[in-house]
């Protein structure tokens, strides 16, 4: 008899990157840790579009004041979305990731560190990358790093903090989750980005803190002092945008564990090396998190399958033998307008459209 932890492993399985089934259970104790078995039950009722307690409970003939008390118990968990509109309130279903994962981040402990490593490991880093549309997308940190070419807003991280309303700033849940193991990195710990709904939720929640455009483009420029990648959602209007290395983000890793992280990553830029003023001083090679840069002769060269185009070998060469191109025209990708329709392409591309919207 399949048990609520089963039906509620093929639900998340049905939304955006999956939540594939192992041969050693480990999605399982994972499931059983955060979630009750009446959490469970109700999770798999919900939908991924928001909806208020009272149509919920209308839909599912359950009472609307315990149905609410018991969504918002969910919320504060990190096991479902929460939005707040005026004095209205409404609850989505949320992936593992990017969802449930990454608002575990108070939750956290060693044993479900080392839990979601262990899945990491055994199969989510192939799922995380498995489709044609990826869940973040690797931007320059400014337009001025690309070589003449004019670059859409949604393509410029300064930019995209200029744009938003609403900013708030917490730890990184991948750095947090390596510490926990015991392999903690030398990189910033306090630089991942949420906007909008998305930065309410984490506040609401004690997980970060409202910050204003000039902390965040602040924080921004340190990111890329310590080398990070930056990495929003991959929509037009981002709800929120990381700060990767590639040692803990579990976005990176399965990207570099690949023999062609450009193609994954759906960039529109890459690093182009000038040979006759290159120096070979190999500043470049420590800076790339994808092992895209060879040695040839002892001049810098750029291998274009594993370039994502995130423009930290430019900032850094002293000789300034580096800059970011624009991929031909019939090569380049635009991303969905919105976050929503990002995980409506996952979905029909796994063949999952229609059960994710049941």
């Amino acid at each position: 008899m399949e048990t609520v932890y089963q039906k509620l492993r093929e639900r998340l399985d049905d939304m955006a990157v999956g939540f594939p089934a192992t041969e050693s259970g480990v999605e399982m104790r994972i499931l059983k840790k955060i979630f009750s078995e009446a959490q469970a039950e109700l999770f798999v009722k919900l939908r991924p579009l928001p909806e208020s307690p009272k149509d919920i409970a209308k839909r599912l003939d359950l009472d609307a004041d315990s149905l609410a008390n018991q969504l918002e118990e969910m919320a504060k968990k990190g096991l479902i979305f929460r939005v707040r509109k005026g004095g209205n309130v409404r609850y989505a279903a949320v992936p593992y990731v990017v969802g449930i994962y990454e608002f575990q981040l108070n939750h956290m402990d060693a044993e479900f560190a080392r839990d979601h490593e262990e899945y990491f490991k055994t199969v989510f880093s192939k799922s995380i990358q498995g489709f044609k549309t990826p869940v973040l997308r690797t931007v320059p940190i400014d337009k001025s790093l690309v070589a003449e070419y004019p670059v859409a807003p949604f393509e410029d991280v300064l930019e995209i903090i200029e744009t938003q309303e609403t900013i708030a700033v917490a730890p990184c849940v991948c750095r947090t989750t390596k510490e926990l193991v015991g392999e903690k990195c030398d990189k910033p710990m306090e630089n991942c980005f949420s906007f909008g709904s998305h930065a309410a939720y984490y506040v609401d929640n004690g997980m970060g803190r409202y910050i204003t455009k000039e902390e965040a483009k602040a924080i921004v420029i340190a990111n890329e002092k310590a080398g990070l990648v930056m990495q929003p959602f991959n929509s037009q209007k981002a709800g929120g945008m990381c700060s990767c290395c590639g040692c803990c983000c579990g976005v990176l890793r399965g990207i570099k564990a690949q023999p062609a992280p450009a193609e994954a990553v759906k960039s529109n830029y890459y690093a182009v090396i000038d040979s006759d003023t290159c120096t070979g001083c190999e500043t470049c090679l420590e800076r790339c998190q994808m092992e895209a840069i060879d040695m040839v002769d002892g001049i810098a060269e750029v291998v274009l399958l594993r370039c994502i185009g995130c423009g930290l070998c430019v900032t850094t060469c002293p000789a300034e033998a580096i800059a970011l191109q624009a991929k031909a025209e019939d090569q380049r990708y635009e991303p969905p307008k919105t976050g929503g329709e990002t995980y409506i392409r996952i979905a029909s591309e796994r063949g999952k459209l229609e059960k994710l919207m049941q």
